[in-house]
């Protein structure tokens, strides 16, 4: 298959916490057969040992942040518990740019953002739990929160499942394989976009001259 340039796009997974997206996110971003750059967040919180700066986030201070949002480098940001997180937009611009397609794990909130600021280059997809029992044993069997946690996490579910209707795909995950096989049709299918492939032109044009050299 002749190789045509193209723009790259953001793709965007958002789902209630034990749907699965971090689980995707992580497995696509670190296959290097999907080509997907994932996008690294600045955050004024502080670096935890376990974490890598440059690769878990980048880690500033509370006035380079803010000097950021005032210039409107920030494609997304939000404030949690205090602690400031965003997604820088030149380099996710520059990735694009290039050709490159970058992952995002978000919320809706961040979602609407980012969309707000790159419409044409935003591909959204909301990962569902197959029912709200087995979202509960799901949080349940990652031990990792109280039952309280798991409770709230469980309200929250509600509230984020609400906007399932404000992205452009829907993946239903009661097996990760179909998930994992879905989201690689949908990114086939978008990289193939004629919006998206900035030298079809060139080559159709090329196409169109030959055909006129072998009349």
């Amino acid at each position: 298959m002749a190789t045509i340039g193209r723009r790259g796009f953001i793709l965007i997974l958002s789902s209630p916490s034990g749907a699965g997206k971090t689980t995707l996110t992580r497995a696509v971003a670190g296959d290097p057969a999907w080509g997907l750059d994932l996008s690294i967040s600045v955050t004024t919180r502080q670096r935890r040992p376990s974490e890598i700066d440059g690769r878990h986030y980048n880690f500033i201070d509370r006035e380079a942040f803010d000097a950021l949002r005032a210039r409107d480098d920030l494609l997304e940001w939000a404030e949690v518990h205090g602690n400031f997180y965003g997604t820088p937009r030149r380099p996710v611009e520059r990735v694009l740019a290039e050709g490159r397609d970058m992952i995002f794990d978000i919320d809706y909130q961040g979602t609407r953002q980012v969309r707000g600021k790159l419409s044409e280059d935003v591909v959204t997809i909301f990962i569902l739990p197959p029912s709200m029992a087995e979202l509960r044993s799901r949080l349940e069997r990652r031990a990792e929160d109280s039952p309280e946690t798991i409770e709230k996490r469980l309200a929250n579910a509600r509230v984020e499942i609400q906007r399932w209707n404000e992205y452009d795909y829907v993946i239903v995950n009661d097996d990760l394989q179909n998930a994992f096989d879905a989201l690689k049709g949908i990114l086939t299918a978008e990289r193939l976009k004629r919006t998206r492939r900035t030298g079809l032109t060139g080559f159709v044009d090329g196409l169109l001259t030959e055909a006129e050299g072998s009349g």
